[in-house]
């Protein structure tokens, strides 16, 4: 249930409200707006209706959600409009796009400092870069682990990048904390539901990326996970799934990013890296999943693409990247966004 307060309701009538829910064994979610604060009551449905908060003062409207995504449906923002992230004073979502990044792996301090210098140059939102990296082979270079996150961490320092970096393990939680400004989880972690519930819970905001076979709403779910702990900065990334088509790795769902904005309110961003595994197919991927509406891009670049050690023939040269964003937001304009202004110094 959802319950939206009148714009004259006082603090004490919503906190009133929230204890009435937790005692009756909901779940309150409360989310402040500019003029009103509505709460998301999850639990038995029965349950909740049966409160009559339609009586309790300051409330103005109790309305059912019926989506099983309950949290990241469209129906539990009152105005029915996006979400909004500040991400170290960026903004995500909405008329604000993003964009992130970086090298796959973070490599060395030259490789990483370079790259970070040049996204930072031509105005990139965040840098991203993998300290530990899942893949396929056991034998593959896996990260450099806690090295990779100082190096994340100068970077930041000398750029003043917000840092989107991959957790894998709770365990790492603590020390990719420190660090990171945005904590990715991977498409085949998107199902990991105790990794995902422990995201929620640090309150670092999450970009949740889709599982290779997954629907929209199994997606959703797991977004759900990160939701219910009352971590409400997320974002969902779409880097394509497995289809039948062996002419590129993955298929870049972008049908996707138009149906996501009917079903919530979540920011979606597009990896167009990973799906087509080639460099020269992702600038038209990316133009057009930024005319399509998607709120940002997550991009590889690397000083020297042929040698990088992880997903060399997918990343972008970083002498081109400048050129490259510049056609990247011109698409975005399309849809009505534009890159959200970079902090001075003094906030960063």
């Amino acid at each position: 249930m959802m319950i939206v307060m009148k714009t004259t309701a006082t603090e004490g009538e919503v906190q009133s409200v929230i204890e009435r829910v937790t005692r009756a064994g909901a779940r309150p979610h409360l989310i402040r707006g500019e003029e009103r604060a509505v709460i998301g009551a999850i639990g038995d449905a029965e349950h909740v209706a049966g409160l009559e908060l339609e009586a309790f003062p300051g409330v103005e409207q109790v309305m059912p959600i019926t989506k099983p995504y309950k949290l990241a449906s469209t129906q539990f923002r009152h105005d029915g409009g996006p979400s909004v992230l500040e991400i170290s004073g960026r903004k995500v979502g909405g008329p604000h796009f993003a964009m992130i990044a970086g090298p796959c792996t973070v490599e060395s301090r030259e490789q990483l400092l370079s790259t970070a210098h040049t996204v930072a140059a031509a105005g990139a939102t965040m840098l991203r870069g993998g300290a530990y990296k899942p893949r396929t082979s056991p034998y593959a270079f896996q990260g450099l682990g806690q090295e990779g996150l100082r190096l994340l961490a100068e970077a930041k320092a000398q750029t003043g990048l917000p840092i989107v970096t991959e957790v894998m393990d709770a365990r790492d939680l603590e020390a990719l904390l420190e660090v990171a400004d945005v904590l990715q989880v991977g498409a085949r972690n998107m199902q990991n539901y105790t990794l995902l519930s422990e995201v929620g819970r640090s309150g670092r905001p999450v970009l949740l990326k889709r599982g290779l076979s997954s629907t929209l709403e199994e997606w959703l779910m797991a977004a759900e996970y990160i939701l219910k702990e009352g971590n409400q900065s997320v974002m969902l990334c779409e880097r394509g799934i497995r289809t039948f088509e062996t002419a590129y790795r993955f298929t870049l769902d972008l049908t996707a990013i138009p149906v996501l904005k009917e079903m919530t309110h979540l920011p979606v961003i597009v990896d167009p890296s990973h799906a087509p595994g080639r460099r020269s197919l992702v600038p038209a991927l990316s133009l057009a999943a930024a005319a399509a509406g998607a709120d940002g891009i997550i991009v590889e670049v690397h000083p020297n693409p042929d040698e990088a050690i992880c997903d060399a023939a997918q990343q972008l040269p970083a002498d081109d990247f400048a050129a490259y964003m510049e056609r990247v937001l011109m698409a975005a304009a399309v849809a009505g966004k534009s890159l959200s202004p970079i902090p001075s110094p003094a906030v960063v």
